[in-house]
């Protein structure tokens, strides 16, 4: 049986003084359990304290939205995986599409991130999604599939299981729109038959979790749980709040 996996992206929020009294007002409520993965993913400046908040709560693992693609130079403002690990980040976001779609991140950097986060022992979360346009052309699931086989191609075989994949419809983000569970379920079907022939095992494809993201709420949340291959959520703005947040990763 696959491990629930429950993601918060807190994007552009939360900072140094805002994170430590989320996690004041969410540890109080949310304890430690066996039956899921918890992973908190602030902005770079607040890392190290979510990381020091956390020092006693080893079940619940923190993340970075972004890395660059090289390991060190001349780039103002980027942060190494290296350094990230360094950090206490054990999770990475690749191809989130405000990555793709705000930033303009080709496939092929989606590519080198996911391969130098697995080199340097942090795990991506490789994201995937369609754009309106894309889903109304019935191109939904060709867009997603190149995301995924992009994002994938400088990973061995034997390692994709390090990645967790996530499906995010960009229609759906911060959109109050959400993809209905058995559409959800129907794209992950598709992207978990490819990921099958990706590690050249179906058997191995189906212990990797496969999250939705998309305007996801403690009110949505266990409908969207309930569909088939739906194995976690990745969480923005009802992951800010901590009352909210532990609503969903209880669910």
């Amino acid at each position: 049986m696959r491990k629930p996996v429950f993601a918060a992206n807190w994007k552009m929020n939360v900072g140094p003084t805002e994170a430590r009294a989320f996690l004041k007002k969410f540890l109080a409520k949310y304890k430690k359990r066996a039956d899921r993965t918890v992973v908190l993913i602030p902005p770079a400046i607040s890392l190290t304290t979510v990381v020091a908040g956390l020092a006693r709560r080893k079940d619940i693992l923190v993340g970075m939205q972004n890395i660059h693609t090289e390991a060190k130079g001349a780039f103002t403002g980027e942060t190494s995986a290296a350094m990230a690990r360094a950090a206490g980040a054990r999770v990475v976001l690749v191809g989130h599409s405000e990555r793709r779609y705000v930033f303009g991140e080709p496939d092929s950097a989606t590519a080198i991130k996911c391969s130098i986060a697995v080199e340097n022992g942090l795990t991506p979360i490789l994201c995937v999604g369609e754009k309106l346009e894309q889903r109304e052309a019935g191109t939904t699931e060709e867009t997603v599939l190149r995301q995924l086989r992009a994002g994938l191609s400088g990973i061995e075989p034997a390692l994709i299981p390090k990645v967790l994949l996530a499906y995010e419809p960009v229609w759906a983000i911060g959109t109050g729109r959400t993809a209905m569970p058995a559409d959800a379920s129907h794209v992950h079907r598709v992207l978990r038959a490819e990921l099958g022939a990706l590690c050249r095992s179906q058997k191995t494809a189906a212990a990797i979790p496969i999250l939705y993201g998309g305007s996801v709420t403690d009110v949505n949340a266990a409908a969207l749980l309930g569909a088939g291959d739906v194995d976690g959520l990745l969480v923005g703005g009802a992951s800010l709040d901590p009352v909210k947040w532990s609503a969903i990763v209880s669910t």
